[in-house]
């Protein structure tokens, strides 16, 4: 595992100039739609967990077996299954509908319960009055698909986060089938929300989203990877939330990419048109590192035009400002991409 210094964190004042505090290392992988390596930066096969970057997959059994025609799912309901969202309450009354398409309620969800992200976005106290269930969970939307999934194929609803229940080893063997990988070499973990998250390689990351963001055009799964794509970027605002990264980046891709975050500092993107797929890994989990490396990324790769970029400023070289709001230093990127070699 070779990462690399991506980011660093400085201190200082603007009149005398910054000095580095932190560097946060890491590593990137960009490939064509054939999963060539195309560009990296650190270790392209960096093993790490996907997190919530795995939703769009572990979506794909259901959508492969016509679980969203069957129980008419909307393509506003398809782009929850996909989510990290913010407990918002146009996502909670989504996840309930879909729920209730399936004849089941929030009970059956397995996903635990927390404060809503929503509140920590927009920089907000979540109301001491409030009550939060498991439709508040950023998860909600990919359990209700798990809970789907089972109802459509007569499985219990029960214990449906066991790995070695049947929906957790079908999912287990379409990524890999997806992957390219044997299902018993991929790495297993506990996610947050105790469903199974497998570890891939960077390259392999990023060349799902390659895939992924050719919607319908993918040769092997484009009758799933379609209707994901077109309600992921349709409705990024329902994958994510108010003030949230995916939403800024699908909202700069204006159609054409697909994005994905995942808890500690992961990132992947699909660019349909350059028929790329990007994956990004800040090695200590640190997230304002994350976001900023993802510019950098798309800024050296020529993807950002005027409208990218004005909405994507926040994150190109963003003050670190103290409890007074006074700057007090930067988060600036330290790398450049390198082209591989092809023999």
């Amino acid at each position: 595992m070779h990462t690399i210094p991506l980011v660093a964190t400085t201190r200082g004042y603007p009149d005398s100039g910054y000095t580095t505090e932190n560097v946060h290392m890491g590593s990137v992988a960009v490939v064509d739609v054939n999963g060539r390596l195309l560009w990296s930066a650190g270790d392209a096969s960096y093993l790490t967990f996907t997190r919530s970057s795995l939703k769009p997959f572990q979506a794909l059994p259901f959508i492969l077996d016509g679980g969203a025609d069957r129980f008419s799912l909307s393509r506003d309901e398809v782009a929850l299954l996909c989510a990290s969202h913010s407990g918002e309450e146009k996502h909670v009354q989504v996840v309930r509908a879909i729920l209730g398409k399936i004849g089941l309620d929030e009970q059956h969800l397995e996903c635990g319960c927390q404060v809503p992200l929503y509140y920590d976005m927009v920089n907000l106290p979540p109301p001491a009055d409030r009550r939060w269930s498991a439709l508040h969970h950023n998860c909600s939307g990919k359990h209700s698909g798990f809970l789907a999934w089972c109802r459509l194929h007569g499985a219990p609803t029960a214990r449906y986060v066991d790995p070695r229940h049947p929906l957790q080893l079908t999912i287990r063997a379409r990524l890999a089938e997806a992957a390219g990988l044997p299902a018993q070499a991929l790495a297993c973990g506990i996610d947050g929300c105790s469903a199974p998250n497998y570890a891939l390689p960077l390259s392999l990351l990023a060349h799902l989203y390659a895939r992924l963001a050719q919607g319908e055009r993918d040769a092997r799964l484009g009758a799933a990877f379609g209707p994901l794509f077109d309600a992921m970027t349709a409705r990024p605002d329902l994958v994510s939330g108010e003030e949230r990264s995916d939403l800024h980046l699908m909202t700069a891709g204006r159609g054409d990419w697909v994005c994905k975050i995942g808890a500690d500092a992961v990132q992947a993107i699909g660019v349909r048109s350059a028929g790329l797929g990007i994956a990004i890994k800040i090695a200590d989990g640190g997230s304002r590192a994350l976001h900023t490396a993802t510019y950098r990324v798309l800024d050296q790769l020529g993807l950002l035009d005027e409208h990218a970029r004005a909405v994507l400023e926040r994150y190109r070289q963003p003050p670190i400002k103290n409890a007074r709001g006074t700057v007090a230093g930067d988060i600036r990127p330290l790398f450049e991409l390198t082209r591989a070699r092809f023999s």
